[in-house]
């Protein structure tokens, strides 16, 4: 793995154990509530005590989630880091030094126990301690290495404490300014998905405080909560950009697409607009506009910076638990300093992102979706279990993923070629965008439904079934059999399938197989797949009485093809004239050998463009004739 696939893992990782903090903040803004009024006087301590537990015990939370996160969720790993943990904390508190164990401590001891995981877990020792080997060895080695480490801090300590403290008196003295350069850098670094890395820093580690019990927090997000009035400068101006930004940028893409693809688009980004405000989830919509228009990232970029400067120069300061949306803002505004500014400095501030991408979406022409047709996010969400075997044909099938993990919004891959990855397919399958970061890493945007996606790739894979994926056999758009002018491809007498009305004079393959027929008139062709499907490409409707004029077929009966090969060329125009329609029906003859049917969104796709049909077969049906 290159460098920056290593970052993005560490980047996932790092996310893991920051799930937990909604639950310490939930705790914490319910503590705040009268409890002894109606009876309950202890409930404010022990909700106090819950919410606090969770932080003070970050360091081991994130030393586990690093293990697992960096170790593919090796058991061992996480275990051994917890108990790293255990013995670093117990030999520095036996010192006579006042320490304790930092965010930063549990991310070094994660992953120093994910580098002796890789390296230590197939070791091998004479028979008589062999017990000791393999992933045995671990726990042993990290063991080890957190007491020699706790040895070390006990001398270094009070260097590193005094230094952390400095460091946050540095940045802070850089006032707005350095709060807008961490704002810029936090939002192009989201591109690569590295954004955990510098909000790791200033969030859990830049600044110290004093809590009125003498221990002392490290980071803008605990200090935070542990009551320092100086802290959230860089969460407050965040809240701007999540809960009205994004949004007004989702409104003026709805306002800007077409009138025919607006209903969809509308349903679209007005789910993405509310997961932005509700819960601080921006991909979706950044994504939409990121690739098409990389200047207008940039833009965003700055202005996001600008607007947490401007929030630090107001002396507004706001924390969260998870990210800076709707709810958070809400549940931790009892301990904000003029958080209550947000609202308006970001209704203002919506206006303008809203007026800006309007002008610059119609005067450049930016192809955002539904200016074209493009990718919906979310108009196939409940098909997920249906459309997972076609996503992972599009990545290049199981034998190309070497790893496979998924963040809240998005799919990370380590694949084997990234060269085999179709991302036109995956765009029309519902992806926001593909970032390849080079070493075979590959991050395919999803939004929320990652995870699910990941889940129902992972079933897929694991299914004992026999399966035949389709690719598309020409370019055009894609529709339901039910759409042809011909009752008997409509009516499926003829097999079961899809169709498409081509953009382009060229028939290719969508499947590994064998020519067993080409019509004389040529324009029909029939393919035997290796799994027995015999498959029929119709190529317009009543194109028989042509005789053959317009058509050319490339191959001959016999001859092995395979998917994305030129089959037939034929002549639009002259087809179109002489035909009731161009729609190409593309159909399974032999469709009781099928058990199940998948079919991508019924749209625009590129010739040879994988993933557009995937079917299961019975498990009576054996192999035909193989190619």
């Amino acid at each position: 793995m290159n460098i920056m696939g290593h970052l993005q893992q560490l980047g996932r990782s790092l996310m893991l154990p920051t799930i937990v903090l909604p639950g310490a903040a939930i705790f914490l803004s319910l503590s705040a509530l009268p409890w002894a009024s109606i009876g309950l006087p202890d409930m404010q301590t022990h909700l106090q005590v819950a919410g606090h537990a969770l932080f003070a015990y970050l360091p081991y939370l994130f030393a586990f989630g690093v293990a697992m996160g960096m170790t593919s969720n090796a058991l061992t790993a996480g275990l051994a880091a917890i108990a790293g943990m255990f013995i670093y904390t117990s030999v520095i508190n036996a010192s006579h030094y006042e320490l304790e164990p930092t965010v930063l401590t549990g991310v070094l001891i994660g992953l120093v126990t994910s580098i002796f995981n890789e390296r230590f877990k197939s070791i091998k020792f004479p028979e008589y301690i062999q017990f000791f080997g393999g992933p045995r060895f671990i726990p042993l080695a990290v063991s080890v290495f957190s007491t020699l480490l706790a040895i070390v801090m006990v001398q270094i300590a009070p260097y590193i404490h005094n230094g952390l403290m400095e460091l946050g008196d540095v940045i802070e003295s850089g006032g707005g300014f350095g709060v807008f350069l961490f704002g810029f850098v936090l939002r192009i670094l989201v591109v690569f998905g590295l954004h955990h890395l510098v909000s790791h820093m200033f969030w859990f580690q830049v600044g110290g405080y004093t809590s009125g019990d003498g221990s002392v927090v490290f980071g803008d997000l605990p200090r935070f909560f542990a009551g320092d009035p100086t802290a959230g400068g860089y969460m407050a101006g965040l809240y701007p950009t999540m809960m009205f930004a994004l949004p007004a940028i989702a409104f003026a893409i709805i306002h800007e697409a077409r009138e025919d693809l607006k209903p969809k688009i509308k349903k679209t980004f007005m789910i993405a607009a509310l997961s932005s405000f509700l819960t601080g989830v921006t991909e979706p919509i950044e994504f939409a506009f990121l690739f098409v228009a990389p200047y207008l990232f940039v833009i965003h970029a700055l202005l996001s910076g600008a607007m947490m400067w401007f929030t630090y120069e107001l002396g507004i300061r706001h924390g969260f638990s998870f990210s800076a949306g709707a709810i958070d803002f809400l549940i931790n505004e009892h301990l904000a300093t003029r958080g209550w500014l947000l609202i308006p400095i970001g209704l203002i501030f919506g206006l303008l992102y809203y007026v800006m991408f309007r002008w610059a979406i119609h005067r450049f022409q930016i192809p955002t979706p539904g200016r074209e047709e493009g990718s919906q996010l979310d108009e196939w969400a409940g098909d997920i279990p249906y459309r997972a075997p076609l996503i992972l044909q599009a990545i290049g099938g199981k034998e190309n993923i070497v790893q496979m993990e998924a963040c809240i919004t998005r799919l990370r891959l380590k694949v084997g070629s990234d060269k085999l990855i179709d991302i036109n397919a995956l765009r029309h399958l519902g992806a926001a965008g593909v970032i390849r970061l080079g070493g075979g890493n590959v991050q395919i945007v999803f939004g929320t439904y990652s995870e699910l996606i990941r889940e129902e790739m992972d079933k897929a894979i694991r299914r004992d079934i026999s399966r035949v994926l389709f690719s598309a056999p020409m370019q055009g758009r894609m529709m339901p059999l039910s759409e042809v002018p011909d009752p008997i491809f409509s009516g499926k007498l003829v097999g079961d399938g899809v169709a498409f009305m081509p953009d382009k004079g060229e028939l290719v393959s969508p499947v590994t197989g064998k020519v067993i027929h080409i019509y004389p008139t040529k324009h029909a062709i029939g393919i035997r797949t290796v799994e027995g499907l015999e498959v029929l490409l119709h190529i317009g409707i009543d194109t028989s009485q042509l005789k053959g004029q317009g058509f050319e077929a490339i191959v001959e009966e016999g001859d092995q093809v395979k998917p994305g090969q030129l089959l037939i060329t034929f002549d639009m125009q002259k087809v179109r004239k002489g035909s009731k329609s161009l729609a190409t029906p593309m159909v399974i003859t032999n469709s009781d050998l099928v058990s199940s049917w998948s079919f991508a969104p019924f749209k625009g796709v590129k010739k040879g463009q994988a993933s557009v049909m995937s079917v299961v077969l019975k498990e009576r049906s054996g192999g035909g004739e193989t190619a």
